[in-house]
Protein backbone atom coordinates (compact mmCIF):
# COMPACT_ATOMS: atom_id res chain seq x y z
CA UNK A 1 0.00 0.00 0.00
CA UNK A 2 0.98 3.62 -0.47
CA UNK A 3 0.74 5.41 2.88
CA UNK A 4 1.03 9.12 3.58
CA UNK A 5 2.01 10.01 7.15
CA UNK A 6 1.62 13.62 8.21
CA UNK A 7 4.17 14.14 10.96
CA UNK A 8 5.91 10.83 11.36
CA UNK A 9 8.74 11.60 13.78
CA UNK A 10 6.98 11.37 17.17
CA UNK A 11 6.74 8.55 19.70
CA UNK A 12 3.78 6.79 18.08
CA UNK A 13 4.41 7.82 14.51
CA UNK A 14 8.05 6.70 14.39
CA UNK A 15 7.10 3.21 15.47
CA UNK A 16 4.20 3.10 13.02
CA UNK A 17 6.38 4.21 10.10
CA UNK A 18 9.05 1.64 10.97
CA UNK A 19 6.45 -1.12 11.19
CA UNK A 20 4.78 -0.11 7.94
CA UNK A 21 8.10 -0.10 6.08
CA UNK A 22 9.08 -3.46 7.57
CA UNK A 23 5.71 -4.81 6.39
CA UNK A 24 6.55 -3.84 2.81
CA UNK A 25 4.43 -0.72 2.45
CA UNK A 26 5.52 2.44 0.66
CA UNK A 27 5.56 5.36 3.12
CA UNK A 28 5.67 9.06 2.38
CA UNK A 29 6.43 11.38 5.31
CA UNK A 30 5.17 14.92 5.09
CA UNK A 31 6.27 17.52 7.62
CA UNK A 32 7.66 21.02 7.83
CA UNK A 33 11.23 19.79 7.78
CA UNK A 34 12.03 21.20 11.23
CA UNK A 35 14.71 19.70 13.44
CA UNK A 36 12.27 18.57 16.14
CA UNK A 37 11.34 14.95 16.65
CA UNK A 38 13.28 11.80 15.73
CA UNK A 39 15.20 11.22 12.51
CA UNK A 40 12.95 10.15 9.65
CA UNK A 41 13.06 6.52 8.59
CA UNK A 42 15.69 6.26 5.84
CA UNK A 43 13.51 4.21 3.47
CA UNK A 44 10.58 6.62 3.59
CA UNK A 45 9.99 9.25 0.92
CA UNK A 46 10.22 12.73 2.43
CA UNK A 47 8.00 15.62 1.39
CA UNK A 48 8.39 19.05 2.95
CA UNK A 49 5.14 20.92 3.46
CA UNK A 50 3.21 22.50 6.32
CA UNK A 51 -0.15 20.78 6.80
CA UNK A 52 -1.47 24.06 8.24
CA UNK A 53 -0.95 25.63 4.79
CA UNK A 54 -3.19 23.70 2.37
CA UNK A 55 -1.76 25.46 -0.68
CA UNK A 56 1.71 24.16 0.25
CA UNK A 57 0.36 20.64 0.62
CA UNK A 58 -1.34 20.74 -2.77
CA UNK A 59 1.83 21.99 -4.40
CA UNK A 60 3.95 19.33 -2.71
CA UNK A 61 1.67 16.36 -3.40
CA UNK A 62 0.37 17.36 -6.82
CA UNK A 63 -2.30 14.95 -8.00
CA UNK A 64 -0.95 12.05 -5.97
CA UNK A 65 -3.35 9.62 -4.30
CA UNK A 66 -2.79 7.29 -1.37
CA UNK A 67 -4.27 4.08 -0.10
CA UNK A 68 -4.02 5.44 3.44
CA UNK A 69 -3.52 8.91 4.94
CA UNK A 70 -2.58 9.16 8.63
CA UNK A 71 -2.41 12.54 10.34
CA UNK A 72 -0.35 12.35 13.54
CA UNK A 73 -0.60 16.09 14.21
CA UNK A 74 -4.35 16.74 14.03
CA UNK A 75 -5.59 17.99 17.40
CA UNK A 76 -8.54 20.33 16.77
CA UNK A 77 -11.59 20.34 14.48
CA UNK A 78 -10.05 22.93 12.15
CA UNK A 79 -7.09 20.59 11.61
CA UNK A 80 -9.45 17.78 10.69
CA UNK A 81 -11.56 20.02 8.46
CA UNK A 82 -8.42 20.90 6.48
CA UNK A 83 -7.61 17.21 6.06
CA UNK A 84 -11.12 16.46 4.83
CA UNK A 85 -10.80 19.22 2.24
CA UNK A 86 -7.36 18.06 1.13
CA UNK A 87 -7.89 14.31 0.97
CA UNK A 88 -11.50 13.75 -0.05
CA UNK A 89 -11.30 11.60 -3.17
CA UNK A 90 -7.55 11.09 -2.73
CA UNK A 91 -7.40 8.27 -0.18
CA UNK A 92 -9.08 4.96 0.54
CA UNK A 93 -8.67 5.39 4.30
CA UNK A 94 -8.08 8.37 6.57
CA UNK A 95 -6.84 7.44 10.05
CA UNK A 96 -7.33 9.88 12.92
CA UNK A 97 -5.28 9.52 16.10
CA UNK A 98 -7.69 10.33 18.89
CA UNK A 99 -7.05 9.56 22.57
CA UNK A 100 -8.33 7.15 25.20
CA UNK A 101 -8.57 10.20 27.45
CA UNK A 102 -11.67 11.07 25.42
CA UNK A 103 -13.54 8.25 27.13
CA UNK A 104 -15.90 9.15 29.97
CA UNK A 105 -14.09 10.58 33.01
CA UNK A 106 -14.55 9.32 35.59
CA UNK A 107 -15.51 6.03 33.93
CA UNK A 108 -18.85 4.67 35.05
CA UNK A 109 -17.76 1.10 34.41
CA UNK A 110 -14.65 -0.92 33.64
CA UNK A 111 -13.28 -2.19 31.35
CA UNK A 112 -13.42 0.70 28.93
CA UNK A 113 -14.65 -0.33 25.48
CA UNK A 114 -15.26 1.53 22.24
CA UNK A 115 -18.91 1.77 23.29
CA UNK A 116 -17.96 3.73 26.44
CA UNK A 117 -19.31 7.29 26.13
CA UNK A 118 -16.92 10.09 25.18
CA UNK A 119 -16.86 12.86 27.78
CA UNK A 120 -14.04 14.63 29.59
CA UNK A 121 -14.98 17.81 31.48
CA UNK A 122 -11.45 18.24 32.88
CA UNK A 123 -9.10 18.42 29.89
CA UNK A 124 -9.46 20.62 26.80
CA UNK A 125 -7.13 18.37 24.80
CA UNK A 126 -9.59 15.50 25.21
CA UNK A 127 -12.61 17.65 24.37
CA UNK A 128 -10.88 18.78 21.19
CA UNK A 129 -10.26 15.16 20.22
CA UNK A 130 -13.94 14.37 20.81
CA UNK A 131 -14.95 17.31 18.61
CA UNK A 132 -12.62 16.02 15.89
CA UNK A 133 -14.24 12.60 16.11
CA UNK A 134 -17.73 14.13 15.87
CA UNK A 135 -16.76 15.99 12.70
CA UNK A 136 -15.22 12.91 11.11
CA UNK A 137 -18.14 10.62 11.97
CA UNK A 138 -20.56 13.13 10.44
CA UNK A 139 -18.41 13.35 7.32
CA UNK A 140 -18.39 9.56 7.02
CA UNK A 141 -22.14 9.23 7.51
CA UNK A 142 -23.10 12.06 5.21
CA UNK A 143 -20.51 11.85 2.46
CA UNK A 144 -18.67 8.57 2.93
CA UNK A 145 -15.29 10.02 3.86
CA UNK A 146 -13.38 6.78 4.72
CA UNK A 147 -12.41 7.33 8.33
CA UNK A 148 -10.84 5.06 10.93
CA UNK A 149 -10.49 6.39 14.48
CA UNK A 150 -7.80 5.03 16.79
CA UNK A 151 -7.65 5.74 20.52
CA UNK A 152 -4.30 5.07 22.20
CA UNK A 153 -3.75 5.59 25.89
CA UNK A 154 -0.35 6.29 27.48
CA UNK A 155 2.04 5.18 24.73
CA UNK A 156 5.78 5.51 25.35
CA UNK A 157 9.18 4.72 23.89
CA UNK A 158 12.74 4.74 25.22
CA UNK A 159 12.73 8.56 25.48
CA UNK A 160 9.59 9.02 27.58
CA UNK A 161 9.54 8.82 31.38
CA UNK A 162 5.95 8.14 32.43
CA UNK A 163 6.15 10.20 35.62
CA UNK A 164 4.89 13.70 36.36
CA UNK A 165 8.39 15.02 36.97
CA UNK A 166 10.19 13.14 34.21
CA UNK A 167 13.91 12.93 34.90
CA UNK A 168 13.42 15.14 37.96
CA UNK A 169 11.59 12.25 39.65
CA UNK A 170 14.31 9.78 38.67
CA UNK A 171 16.98 12.07 40.11
CA UNK A 172 15.02 12.43 43.34
CA UNK A 173 14.69 8.66 43.70
CA UNK A 174 18.38 8.07 43.03
CA UNK A 175 19.20 10.63 45.70
CA UNK A 176 16.83 8.99 48.19
CA UNK A 177 14.55 12.02 48.24
CA UNK A 178 10.75 11.70 48.53
CA UNK A 179 8.67 11.58 45.36
CA UNK A 180 5.17 12.96 44.90
CA UNK A 181 2.45 10.53 43.77
CA UNK A 182 -1.14 11.52 43.02
CA UNK A 183 -3.95 10.06 45.09
CA UNK A 184 -3.08 7.02 47.19
CA UNK A 185 -1.07 5.45 44.35
CA UNK A 186 -3.48 2.56 43.89
CA UNK A 187 -5.38 3.82 40.85
CA UNK A 188 -4.72 1.59 37.84
CA UNK A 189 -2.90 2.68 34.70
CA UNK A 190 -1.97 1.20 31.34
CA UNK A 191 1.34 1.85 29.58
CA UNK A 192 1.85 0.67 26.01
CA UNK A 193 5.20 0.48 24.23
CA UNK A 194 5.12 2.23 20.87
CA UNK A 195 6.35 -0.85 19.00
CA UNK A 196 3.45 -2.87 20.43
CA UNK A 197 0.97 -0.14 19.52
CA UNK A 198 2.31 -0.15 15.95
CA UNK A 199 1.46 -3.84 15.51
CA UNK A 200 -2.27 -3.18 15.85
CA UNK A 201 -2.20 0.16 14.09
CA UNK A 202 -0.45 -1.02 10.93
CA UNK A 203 -2.64 -4.13 10.94
CA UNK A 204 -5.73 -1.93 10.59
CA UNK A 205 -4.41 -0.09 7.54
CA UNK A 206 -6.20 -0.99 4.34
CA UNK A 207 -8.84 -3.14 6.04
CA UNK A 208 -12.34 -2.46 4.69
CA UNK A 209 -13.78 -3.61 8.04
CA UNK A 210 -11.99 -0.72 9.77
CA UNK A 211 -13.67 1.99 7.70
CA UNK A 212 -16.21 4.04 9.63
CA UNK A 213 -15.20 2.47 12.93
CA UNK A 214 -13.14 3.25 16.04
CA UNK A 215 -10.59 1.14 17.92
CA UNK A 216 -8.86 1.26 21.27
CA UNK A 217 -5.21 0.18 21.11
CA UNK A 218 -3.46 -0.40 24.44
CA UNK A 219 -1.53 -3.02 26.34
CA UNK A 220 -3.49 -5.44 28.51
CA UNK A 221 -1.00 -4.95 31.36
CA UNK A 222 -2.51 -2.93 34.20
CA UNK A 223 -0.38 -1.46 37.00
CA UNK A 224 -1.09 0.73 40.03
CA UNK A 225 0.86 3.98 40.06
CA UNK A 226 2.81 2.93 43.15
CA UNK A 227 4.17 -0.01 41.19
CA UNK A 228 5.04 2.17 38.20
CA UNK A 229 7.18 4.37 40.44
CA UNK A 230 8.77 1.29 41.99
CA UNK A 231 9.63 -0.14 38.57
CA UNK A 232 11.34 3.11 37.60
CA UNK A 233 13.27 3.06 40.88
CA UNK A 234 14.38 -0.52 40.26
CA UNK A 235 15.45 0.31 36.70
CA UNK A 236 17.38 3.32 38.00
CA UNK A 237 19.16 1.27 40.67
CA UNK A 238 17.61 3.52 43.31
CA UNK A 239 16.58 2.49 46.81
CA UNK A 240 12.95 1.67 47.59
CA UNK A 241 11.23 4.96 46.73
CA UNK A 242 9.79 7.18 49.44
CA UNK A 243 6.37 7.82 47.91
CA UNK A 244 4.37 10.73 49.29
CA UNK A 245 0.68 10.59 48.38
CA UNK A 246 -1.27 13.79 47.83
CA UNK A 247 -4.82 14.19 46.51
CA UNK A 248 -4.92 14.86 42.77
CA UNK A 249 -7.10 17.92 43.33
CA UNK A 250 -4.53 19.37 45.73
CA UNK A 251 -1.69 18.77 43.26
CA UNK A 252 -3.75 20.48 40.56
CA UNK A 253 -4.09 23.54 42.79
CA UNK A 254 -0.37 23.67 43.48
CA UNK A 255 0.64 22.88 39.88
CA UNK A 256 -2.07 24.14 37.47
CA UNK A 257 -0.11 23.02 34.41
CA UNK A 258 -0.39 19.41 35.55
CA UNK A 259 -4.02 19.70 36.61
CA UNK A 260 -5.98 19.06 33.41
CA UNK A 261 -4.10 15.89 32.43
CA UNK A 262 -4.05 14.63 36.01
CA UNK A 263 -7.75 15.21 36.71
CA UNK A 264 -8.81 14.37 33.16
CA UNK A 265 -6.84 11.17 32.80
CA UNK A 266 -4.16 9.86 35.15
CA UNK A 267 -6.06 10.08 38.44
CA UNK A 268 -8.73 7.65 37.19
CA UNK A 269 -8.30 3.88 37.09
CA UNK A 270 -8.41 2.61 33.52
CA UNK A 271 -8.65 -0.93 32.19
CA UNK A 272 -9.14 -1.25 28.45
CA UNK A 273 -10.78 -4.02 26.43
CA UNK A 274 -8.82 -4.61 23.22
CA UNK A 275 -11.07 -7.40 21.93
CA UNK A 276 -12.31 -5.35 18.99
CA UNK A 277 -8.93 -4.57 17.45
CA UNK A 278 -7.65 -8.09 18.14
CA UNK A 279 -10.55 -9.52 16.15
CA UNK A 280 -9.27 -7.70 13.04
CA UNK A 281 -5.55 -7.89 13.85
CA UNK A 282 -4.96 -11.25 15.55
CA UNK A 283 -1.19 -10.74 15.49
CA UNK A 284 -1.58 -7.87 17.96
CA UNK A 285 0.19 -9.17 21.06
CA UNK A 286 2.06 -6.82 23.37
CA UNK A 287 5.51 -8.22 24.11
CA UNK A 288 7.10 -5.37 26.10
CA UNK A 289 6.02 -5.46 29.75
CA UNK A 290 6.61 -2.18 31.50
CA UNK A 291 9.35 -3.62 33.72
CA UNK A 292 11.36 -4.11 30.52
CA UNK A 293 10.26 -0.76 29.10
CA UNK A 294 11.44 1.08 32.22
CA UNK A 295 14.89 -0.50 31.92
CA UNK A 296 15.02 0.52 28.26
CA UNK A 297 14.19 4.12 29.20
CA UNK A 298 16.83 4.32 31.94
CA UNK A 299 19.46 2.79 29.65
CA UNK A 300 18.80 5.51 27.06
CA UNK A 301 19.06 8.33 29.58
CA UNK A 302 22.16 6.89 31.22
CA UNK A 303 23.87 6.51 27.84
CA UNK A 304 24.08 10.30 27.56
CA UNK A 305 24.11 12.41 30.75
CA UNK A 306 23.12 15.41 28.64
CA UNK A 307 19.63 13.92 28.47
CA UNK A 308 19.29 14.01 32.26
CA UNK A 309 17.71 17.42 32.67
CA UNK A 310 16.37 18.35 36.10
CA UNK A 311 13.60 20.95 36.22
CA UNK A 312 14.79 22.96 39.22
CA UNK A 313 11.56 24.94 39.48
CA UNK A 314 9.41 21.81 39.47
CA UNK A 315 11.82 20.16 41.89
CA UNK A 316 11.27 23.02 44.33
CA UNK A 317 7.51 22.80 43.92
CA UNK A 318 7.63 19.10 44.72
CA UNK A 319 9.55 19.90 47.92
CA UNK A 320 6.94 22.50 48.86
CA UNK A 321 3.97 20.15 48.27
CA UNK A 322 5.63 17.25 50.10
CA UNK A 323 6.51 19.47 53.07
CA UNK A 324 2.91 20.63 53.30
CA UNK A 325 1.63 17.05 53.08
CA UNK A 326 3.94 15.94 55.89
CA UNK A 327 3.28 18.90 58.15
CA UNK A 328 1.69 17.68 61.38
CA UNK A 329 -2.00 18.47 61.68
CA UNK A 330 -2.85 21.10 64.27
CA UNK A 331 -6.47 20.04 64.53
CA UNK A 332 -7.82 18.66 67.79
Amino acid sequence: MRILCIGGTGVISTAVVDRALASGHSVTLMNRGSSTGRPAAPRAELVQADIRKPEDVRAALGNGTFDVVVDFVAFTPDHVATDIELFTGRTGQYVFISSASAYQKPPAALPIRESTPLRNPFWQYSRDKIACEDLLVAEYRERGFPITIVRPSHTYDHTKIALAGGWTDIARMRAGRPVLVHGDGTSLWTLTHSTDFAKAFVGLLGLPQAIGDSFTITSDEVLPWNRIYQLFAEAAGAPEPDLVHVASEAIAEYLPDLGPQLLGDKSHSVIFDNTKVKALVPEFVCTTPFALGAREILAWYDADPGRQQIDSELDGEFDRIIAAARRPSTGS
